[in-house]
C-alpha cells in the first residue's frame, strides 16, 4: 500500500511548480466596475503570469452564426488601469448567435497559450457556459460552443 502513495506524492510535488506559475485567463461581466462601463465594455478579462506579465498579449474575436453563415470579427482589447486587466466592447451585430474567443500568450511560456470561449445571450455573458482551454480554442471547439448556445437560446425562447 505504501509503495503506491510514494510515487503519487512525488509526482504531485513535482507538478506544483508547473501550476504555481501558470499563465491563466479569467473572464467576468462588467457589472459594478465603473472603469469598464465607461469604456462601454461587455466583458472583462484578467491575466495572470508569474514570468514577465507585461509581455502577455490577448487577442479577442467575436465568433458567430448569422442566418446560417459563420462570421468572425476581430475585436479591440482595451487595457484598464489595473495591470493585466482588459475589457472588450461589443463590436458584433445583435442578430445571430455569438461567442467571444479570447487567447492569452506570453513569449516566456514558449508555445503555450490559454483561451476561453464566452457565449453571449443578446448583450449578456452566459458565465455558466464559459469554456476554459489550456490552448488557443480551435475552430471545432468554438463551433461546439456556438451550437450549445444556439440550442440554449432555442430552449429559452
Amino acid at each position: 500500500m505504501r509503495t503506491i502513495y510514494k510515487p503519487l506524492i512525488g509526482v504531485s510535488i513535482l507538478a506544483l511548480p508547473l501550476l504555481a506559475g501558470a499563465l491563466r485567463l479569467e473572464v467576468s461581466d462588467v457589472a459594478g466596475k465603473p472603469e469598464a462601463q465607461l469604456k462601454h465594455a461587455v466583458l472583462m478579462a484578467r491575466t495572470t503570469a508569474c514570468q514577465s506579465p507585461e509581455k502577455t498579449t490577448i487577442t479577442a474575436t467575436a465568433e458567430g452564426i448569422v442566418n446560417g453563415v459563420r462570421r468572425s470579427i476581430p475585436l479591440k482589447v482595451i487595457p484598464l488601469a489595473t495591470g493585466g486587466t482588459f475589457v472588450i466592447a461589443r463590436e458584433w451585430p445583435e442578430q445571430g448567435t455569438w461567442a467571444v474567443k479570447l487567447v492569452a500568450a506570453n513569449p516566456e511560456y514558449k508555445n503555450y497559450s490559454t483561451g476561453v470561449v464566452v457565449p453571449f445571450e443578446k448583450a449578456s455573458i452566459r458565465l455558466a457556459a464559459v469554456q476554459h482551454y489550456y490552448h488557443a480554442p480551435t475552430d471545432a471547439e468554438v463551433a461546439a460552443a456556438l451550437e450549445k448556445n444556439t440550442v440554449a437560446r432555442a430552449s429559452i425562447n
